[in-house]
């Protein structure tokens, strides 16, 4: 690889060219080309920048998002057969936004909408949980997008949860969801949701 294609590789812009393309990219490697530090984050709302710009181009968000890939370490890559890129993640990739729901009680059947336009049920294989903060006591609640990959639930779609909230039959509080109850909190924090 000469000095000028390892450059022009290790650009996320190149990148999303390339893909946007339909660029076949090699894969005769059989591990990709590390190229470093992208220089792209995702903050804590869902935003996506380059280089402390934001990326307002949401077709090419839900392009990297499509290779956006989480090792067994935790750390966060932009992938594809030919190369690889890091990038920073403030806490989940992605953002639910929006809540679909279905039914009702144990026969309820809900679902996220992310940032991106992916709509994800909330069943076995993508489960909502919640982390509570220790040091604030605020609860964040995630569910699994795909290949342990998070969405943060945003706080107007956590209330609608709670809404939906009723005492679980182990106890707890929380939503039922294709026949899965999902606990949100204790009942004694149901309160303070």
């Amino acid at each position: 690889m000469t000095p000028e294609s390892e450059k022009e590789s290790s650009n996320p812009d190149s990148l999303g060219r390339r893909l946007e393309q339909g660029e076949k990219i090699p894969t005769q490697r059989r591990e990709p080309v590390d190229c470093g530090h992208y220089g792209i984050r995702i903050a804590r709302d869902g935003n996506w920048y380059y280089r402390g710009s934001r990326i307002n181009r949401k077709p090419l968000v839900t392009l990297f998002s499509s290779v956006l890939y989480r090792d067994d370490a935790g750390i966060f890559w932009l992938r594809t057969p030919a190369e690889k890129g890091l990038i920073d993640v403030d806490d989940a990739p992605f953002v639910g936004v929006e809540l679909q729901v279905s039914g009702n009680g144990a026969e309820q059947e809900l679902s996220v909408r992310t940032n991106i336009d992916e709509i994800v049920a909330i069943d076995g294989d993508h489960p909502l949980r919640v982390v509570i903060n220790p040091a604030t006591g605020e609860p964040s609640p995630y569910i699994i997008v795909r290949d342990r990959l998070d969405a943060l639930i945003a706080r107007s779609v956590y209330y609608e949860l709670a809404e939906l909230g009723v005492d679980g039959p182990q106890g707890g509080f929380g939503v039922w969801s294709h026949g899965i109850f999902f606990v949100l909190g204790d009942i004694g924090e149901a309160d303070e949701i």
